[in-house]
């Protein structure tokens, strides 16, 4: 008996340490894959949360196999992640390898951009959710490769929230944008190799694509269980946690009815407002007995933003279970319950949202359709119509999905 309890424990311990491979690491390890980069010209397609198990960057692990990276494409924030969304992201060098950004004036690469460029590689950690525009550059990168005939090589990451996440509406076609561009639930539950095959097939790209798999990773891993480490991906995602929230609350934060704790140390994992009754707020929602989640009543006074240095109340969000927790449904319920609540405020931030166009245009691609607006005006509570037009989302995208999983 003692050597099964030895055995045990080494099983144990082992769990712990045990990594997941990321696709960059699987590139230049199997041959199948590191033949389709050798000689060729490479675009690399990253930014700084592209790293390994090792804190290696994708750059450093592919110049320390002497391949050949003639340039890189930086996403949203830049290629270092030190860039506001709002900034125009300047051309820039990364040693001698030029740096050439895809979120200022130019969002495609150009012929120019691509003239000396065999193969695209893209590795970028992904947030899991249709409304980021990390996968959009993917997309109009196959789009852009697809017409001049180069290969593209698509590195796999986790998805941060894992693989079984299914929740939200489906983007209609007429709202397709640079922040929402796949018809897929806001959140999808695929990576972004398994999104790729997707756009890829789905949308009749006809890209030349390869999706280099990683090595050890199960769907129904969160990012904390995979071992890697953590890179924020952007100034307001700082956290391997984050993503669960930015899904529960940013769409309630392009409302700008209430606070989600940006301008605070808890970005995305707080709502509220000094018009909110945290003890109200929290039972109201609590008594809706979501799945995977409470609400804890909380004070604070943001350092910026929203209600800058005025006392708030409201909730902090607490995952209890992340395999049963559902970000969208939860998020309509919160902003469901704000027009049950607190109806007068909750009206004119809609009327605001009518009044500018672009605000509005925003709303409809992060939503998905110009339904969940009509709802969230017309409807007294809310929350049922929006829950029954996820399920019927789901219902209609899971037996598509399928056949893009790769794990």
């Amino acid at each position: 008996m003692k050597w099964k309890a030895l055995l045990v424990i080494f099983l144990w311990t082992f769990a712990l340490h045990a990594v997941v491979e990321v696709g960059a690491d699987v590139l230049v390890t199997d041959l199948q894959f590191a033949n389709q980069i050798k000689n060729r010209r490479i675009g690399l397609i990253s930014n700084q949360s592209a790293i390994n198990s090792h804190y290696q960057s994708t750059l450093e692990i592919l110049q320390s196999k002497h391949y050949d990276v003639r340039a890189i494409f930086a996403p949203e924030h830049g290629y270092f992640g030190n860039a506001h969304a709002s900034d125009h992201t300047e051309h820039t060098k990364m040693g001698e390898i030029p740096v050439l950004s895809l979120h200022g004036e130019l969002r495609r690469p150009n012929d120019q951009m691509l003239k000396n460029i065999d193969v695209l590689v893209y590795d970028i950690q992904d947030i899991g959710t249709r409304g980021y525009t990390f996968v959009t550059t993917l997309f109009y990168c196959m789009e852009e490769a697809a017409k001049r005939h180069i290969p593209v090589i698509v590195l796999d990451r986790p998805n941060p929230m894992g693989g079984h996440v299914v929740d939200g509406p489906t983007l209609d076609q007429s709202k397709r944008s640079y922040m929402s561009y796949v018809s897929v639930p806001y959140c999808h539950g695929m990576t972004v190799g398994e999104l790729s095959r997707f756009f890829n097939e789905e949308y009749a790209v006809r890209c030349d694509l390869t999706v280099v798999p990683m090595r050890g990773w199960k769907r129904g891993m969160t990012f904390e269980q995979t071992g890697l480490p953590w890179v924020p991906l952007s100034p307001q995602i700082p956290e391997a946690d984050t993503p669960f929230f930015y899904a529960t609350t940013g769409i309630l934060g392009h409302c700008s009815l209430a606070s989600i704790g940006i301008g605070y140390t808890l970005p995305f994992k707080i709502v509220g407002a000094p018009w909110i009754d945290a003890q109200e707020y929290a039972k109201a929602l609590n008594d809706q007995s979501l799945p995977g989640v409470i609400f804890q009543p909380y004070y604070f006074r943001p350092f910026f933003g929203k209600f800058k240095l005025q006392d708030c109340q409201g909730v902090r969000i607490v995952i209890t279970d992340k395999d049963k927790y559902l970000p969208l449904t939860t998020q309509y319920t919160i902003i469901g319950l704000l027009k049950t609540l607190y109806s007068k405020q909750f009206e004119e931030s809609m009327k605001q949202i009518g009044k500018t166009s672009g605000k509005l245009k925003d709303f409809h691609q992060l939503n998905g359709s110009e339904e969940v607006l009509q709802i969230f005006n017309e409807e007294k509570f809310i929350i049922w119509k929006l829950r029954a037009i996820i399920q019927r989302d789901r219902e209609r995208f899971l037996p598509i999905r399928q056949k893009y999983l790769l794990y």
